[in-house]
C-alpha cells in the first residue's frame, strides 16, 4: 500500500504542473483552485458518507482539519498557481525543492518524534542537487525581473505553508477517518478560494474554455482525488521526512510528460538530473528513522463521541 501510494502521488502529482498550466491560462488561479477543489471535496464527503466512512465530527476537529486544508490547498496550491503565470515551471520546482527541507524542520520542532538518520539527510541535500542540475538551462538562459522575483518569493511562503499543513495533519487529524478529514480538507480549501476569488474579481475575467475545464476536470480527479488522498494517506503511515520526496520526483514527472505531449526538449541536463533525483529518492525513502516512544510524544486530538 505504502508503495502504491507513493506512485500515485508522483505520477499524478508530477502531471499537475501541466495541467495547472493550462487551467491558469484562461481561469483564474484562485477561481480555478476554488471550483477544483470545491467540486472534488464535497463528492468526497458525500461518497465518504455513502460508504460509511465518518465525517461527523466535533466542530474543534472540523476547524482544525479545516485550517490544514487551507494551509495545503491554498497556501500551497493556489501560490503555486499563481506563480506559473510568471515564472517558468523549472525554476518552480527548484524553489519547490526546499519543501522537504522545511518538513525536517517543522517535524523536529512540532512533533519531535521523528528523527532521519544522516544518509537521509544526504539524499535531501543531493536532490536538491538533482533539482539544479534538471532547470540548470532555464536559469542560465533567463532573468529575474521584479514580477518573477515577486511570484518566487511567494513559492517560498507556499512551501513553507504546504510543509505546516502536513506536519499538522499527522497530529491534528490522529482519531480521525483519513478519507472524511480529507473531505473537509478539501471543501475548506475550496470555499476559501472562492472567497479570495470573489474579492479579486475573478469571475468577470474568466473564460471557460474547453481546454482548460478539461484540466480542471483532470486536477479533480487525478490531483485531488487520487493524488491528495494517497499523500494524506501516506502522512499517516510514513515519516515526514520520507512523503516529502514528492517535491524532487514530481517536477522529473513534469519534465518527461512535457517531452511526451508536448514535444519538449530533453537534454543532457534532464537526464543527469533526472538519475541525481532518482538516486536521492532511494537514499532518502531507505533511510533508517528514529521515534521516540508513545509516552515522549505531544497529546493528540482526541476524536469526539469515541
Amino acid at each position: 500500500m505504502v508503495i502504491l501510494a507513493f506512485g500515485l502521488v508522483y505520477l499524478f502529482w508530477g502531471s499537475t504542473y501541466l495541467a495547472i498550466d493550462i487551467a491558469v491560462q484562461t481561469i483564474p488561479p484562485a477561481l480555478m483552485c476554488g471550483l477544483r477543489f470545491s467540486i472534488a471535496g464535497v463528492i468526497m464527503l458525500a461518497v465518504c458518507a455513502l460508504t460509511g466512512h465518518r465525517i461527523l465530527y466535533s466542530p474543534k476537529q472540523i476547524a482544525l482539519v479545516s485550517i490544514v486544508g487551507l494551509l495545503l490547498l491554498m497556501g500551497g496550491n493556489l501560490t503555486l498557481s499563481y506563480a506559473e503565470l510568471t515564472v517558468s515551471s523549472g525554476l518552480s520546482a527548484l524553489i519547490i525543492a526546499i519543501t522537504p527541507l522545511w518538513f525536517l524542520v517543522l517535524d523536529s520542532l512540532l512533533l519531535g518524534d521523528h528523527h532521519i538518520s544522516r544518509r537521509g539527510k544526504a539524499g535531501l541535500a543531493l536532490g536538491v542537487a538533482g533539482l539544479l542540475v534538471l532547470v540548470w538551462p532555464d536559469l542560465q538562459a533567463g532573468s529575474l525581473g521584479r514580477r518573477e522575483l515577486v511570484a518566487s518569493i511567494s513559492l517560498i511562503g507556499g512551501s513553507f505553508s504546504w510543509a505546516l499543513g502536513s506536519v499538522l495533519s499527522k497530529r491534528w487529524q490522529s482519531g480521525m477517518d483519513v478519507f472524511g478529514a480529507t473531505g473537509w480538507q478539501v471543501t475548506a480549501a475550496g470555499a476559501g478560494n472562492f472567497v479570495f476569488a470573489a474579492f479579486n474579481g475573478d469571475f468577470t475575467h474568466a473564460t471557460w474554455s474547453r481546454h482548460s475545464l478539461a484540466a480542471v476536470a483532470y486536477l479533480v480527479v487525478c490531483g485531488s482525488w487520487i493524488g491528495y488522498t494517497a499523500y494524506i494517506w501516506l502522512l499517516k503511515h510514513v515519516p515526514t521526512s520520507k512523503v516529502s520526496t514528492y517535491a524532487y520526483v514530481n517536477p522529473v514527472v513534469a519534465v518527461f510528460l512535457g517531452w511526451l505531449i508536448l514535444h519538449e526538449k530533453v537534454d543532457r541536463y534532464i537526464l543527469m538530473g533526472s538519475a541525481i533525483v532518482v538516486l536521492s529518492v532511494i537514499l532518502v525513502t531507505s533511510a533508517k528513522v528514529k521515534e521516540k516512544t508513545v509516552s515522549e510524544e505531544m497529546p493528540t486530538v482526541e476524536a469526539a463521541g469515541d
